[in-house]
């Protein structure tokens, strides 16, 4: 799951990083108000930013800067509902405008291979760290945390010299590297990356000026798994952004992730539905979809997996692979049914029941005039010749 910016930022503020204020908005007349706070606070401007889950905002025209709040309105008018990437612009954060002398990057994610949360950072920030990764990778430092006791003192000092920060912003550059480090543990985190973090000149009520490190934008990506440990997080989710099948696999507990293909995946248990991947591919077909509706499912779930694998329109067929086990296979001959009975879109459909009631799921299968297997390996072949056929009759429609 993944966190909008202010909410990100709303963490890193909470583990004691600087993280400039900022105001989230929906209209214009709202941004207007934010601006004109932020002004009389000090600020020497606005930046008008669209809150998406995704990047190049900035490419795209939805990071404006304002120097007062009618400015500030104008420039919300022209994010508001614009599109980024497919996602359409409904809220922006509006934070003071930043004096930026230098900026970085720094981030904590999960290295799975090593088993530890793995500390990068780059004297080249504003720009994707996937870039510098593939353009100049010997520009990015690594250094893995302890897994007991975190980013260790020495560590932090390695990653903050090795980006430049010394005198007067190593200690915050350090603090921040162990910070992220913290955030991550505390909220079951895949990823928290800062990017920019800026160095930023700022002015006193004084007159007098300073500069400082600052955490300047903030992207954080959650364990799902983990959420139950964290409802407050969970809450945080942006229903906007989410594709409205990965809502509804949610709701129903399904297991599902959209791919490329088009022999789309129904299966329960993750080591079947990798392994009915794997024999679809060698069988020449490309999968459409992980889709593990899990142990135990009813009728109910298993149409719910049908509508989720139907609602993508490159699927042209549909495999279904069931061991029983604590599924019941008459359960999910009975879901079968009744999905293909509420099909929007009448899609091919081969079938292999195994284990608990397989021979009662056989005869309402039968009696339904489904197509059938005895192997799994039968199976993934007969999909993927029926896909080959429809797209064969596909092009010899088109000629």
């Amino acid at each position: 799951m993944k966190l909008q910016e202010f909410h990100a930022r709303e963490l890193l503020g909470a583990a004691g990083l600087p993280v400039p204020p900022g105001r989230v908005a929906t209209t214009p007349g709202e941004v207007g108000v934010a601006a004109r706070e932020l002004l009389a606070a000090g600020a020497q401007g606005v930046v008008v930013k669209a809150q998406v889950l995704v990047g190049g905002r900035g490419k795209a025209g939805g990071v404006k800067l304002a120097a007062t709040p009618e400015d500030a309105e104008r420039a919300a008018g022209q994010i508001l509902d614009m599109t980024i990437k497919g996602i359409v612009v409904r809220k922006v954060l509006v934070a003071p405008a930043s004096d930026i002398r230098h900026e970085y990057y720094l981030g904590a994610v999960l290295d799975r291979a090593a088993q530890r949360i793995l500390v990068m950072g780059s004297a080249e920030g504003g720009v994707e760290i996937e870039q510098v990764a593939r353009e100049k990778p010997d520009a990015i430092v690594r250094v893995h945390a302890h897994p007991h006791l975190g980013l260790l003192d020495f560590q932090a000092r390695e990653v903050a010299l090795a980006l430049g920060l010394t005198g007067p912003y190593l200690a915050d550059a350090v603090a921040i590297a162990q910070g992220l480090v913290r955030v991550m543990i505390a909220n079951d985190a895949d990823l928290v990356e800062v990017n920019p973090l800026a160095i930023v000149r700022e002015r006193a009520a004084d007159g007098s000026e300073r500069e400082r490190l600052v955490c300047l934008d903030a992207k954080i990506t959650l364990d799902d798994s983990a959420l139950p440990r964290h409802p407050d997080l969970e809450a945080r989710r942006d229903l906007d952004e989410e594709d409205p099948a990965d809502t509804e696999a949610r709701e129903q507990e399904i297991n599902f992730i959209h791919l490329d293909g088009s022999i789309g995946c129904l299966v329960n248990g993750a080591g079947l539905a990798m392994t009915t991947m794997d024999l679809v591919k060698r069988a020449g077909g490309e999968p459409a979809n992980f889709l593990d509706i899990g142990g135990g499912a009813k009728s109910d779930t298993v149409a719910a997996a049908m509508r989720l694998i139907l609602e993508d329109p490159k699927v042209q067929v549909i495999l279904v692979n069931i061991f029983g086990g604590i599924t019941r296979g008459d359960e999910v001959a009975r879901g079968l049914v009744e999905a293909r009975a509420q099909q929007s879109r009448a899609v091919p459909m081969v079938v292999r029941i195994v284990g608990t009631n397989a021979e009662e799921a056989q005869r309402i299968l039968r009696e339904a005039s489904f197509q059938t297997a005895e192997s799994l390996e039968a199976a993934a072949e007969q999909a993927v010749a029926a896909g080959r056929a429809i797209g064969a009759a596909a092009g010899g429609a088109g000629r």
